[in-house]
């Protein structure tokens, strides 16, 4: 039977329409996720000229701007081969069904629901963006943008012995969600200063000012948003340089030299699927929506403020 595909067609516009199959073992998609941030990017055509080839994701059809099927954060269940019968997580997009060769899928652990391991990709990235901004025992964090990355971010920094994290967010609401995951929250006009890292997931010229603004004497900002195809200011005036202060970009497509030697990507992805285990994390799964209601619903979830992992039920 052909697969059904969620695409991007045209700004804002997605249609169901076939989908590739692929080669492996067959996978029945039990979930998908929606990425906001960077699906919100592709759904609008707002992919740079520069970053088309480097943004393709793994089994992604069509190329940028439009027709495009794209997403990364699906789990199923394997119906052949060694892993019959094994819920998986794979790197792929909204699709009904289709074929990956096995080193492709990585199992659930036992205890893992497949509902919440969605959030596999997401975790991965914010275990590589806390690599990067090399946040140690003892430091005061700041994370800047309390979308699920930050959210993320947040809550793994906090396990670090006696790290001071705080999650904040121009969205008071936000406040819950902090409180959910055991973090302290802050307004932006009552956010810790002199921190020694500070992680900004914004994606908001005010948020990477505001980030900034909020480190200590060298101290490491890191800028873990991508902003698309959106110019943004970097206020390098004021105290930037007397602060000394180092500004890090944080991207998940590479492993940080530091780890390389060591880690393989297909580790780093089993550590973050391990790190959803704790229940706490389902309050980052914002809505659920059935595969079949997607062309009415996508353009609206994408928009919603409060969306953060909208979940996709097949």
């Amino acid at each position: 039977m052909t697969p059904a595909a969620l695409w991007c067609m045209a700004p804002d516009r997605v249609e169901i329409r076939p989908g590739l199959m692929g080669e492996g073992v067959l996978v029945e998609a039990m979930f998908s996720g929606i990425s906001r941030g960077t699906e919100r990017l592709v759904a609008s055509g707002r992919v740079p000229v520069s970053e088309h080839i480097r943004m393709r994701g793994p089994s992604m059809e069509g190329d940028f701007p439009f027709p495009v099927k794209y997403g990364y954060c699906s789990v199923g269940r394997v119906t052949e081969g060694r892993l019959k019968g094994r819920a998986v997580f794979a790197l792929f997009p909204h699709q009904t069904h289709y074929r990956l060769p096995e080193e492709a899928l990585t199992p659930l652990p036992d205890d893992l629901p497949p509902d919440r391991a969605i959030l596999a990709a997401n975790t991965e990235t914010a275990l590589t963006v806390l690599w990067d901004s090399g946040a140690g025992a003892g430091d005061r964090i700041a994370v800047v943008g309390a979308g699920v990355l930050g959210a993320l971010i947040a809550q793994l920094a906090a396990r670090l012995p006696g790290a001071e994290v705080t999650l904040i967010d121009i969205n008071p609401d936000r406040a819950d969600l902090a409180r959910a995951l055991g973090l302290s929250f802050a307004l932006p006009e009552d956010a810790p200063q002199d921190c020694d890292v500070v992680i900004h997931t914004s994606a908001s010229q005010a948020g990477l000012s505001l980030s900034l603004s909020l480190a200590g004497q060298e101290a490491t900002v890191v800028e873990a948003s991508w902003h698309g195809d959106t110019a943004v200011a970097v206020p390098l005036g004021g105290a930037f340089h007397s602060r000394r202060l180092r500004l890090v970009s944080s991207q998940v497509g590479n492993i940080p030299a530091t780890r390389l030697p060591r880690w393989t990507y297909a580790r780093r992805l089993a550590k973050a699927l391990d790190l959803l285990r704790d229940p706490r994390l389902d309050v980052l799964i914002s809505g659920e929506t059935n595969f079949a209601d997607l062309p009415t619903e996508y353009a609206s979830i994408l928009a919603a403020p409060g969306t953060l992992c909208h979940r996709i039920r097949y």
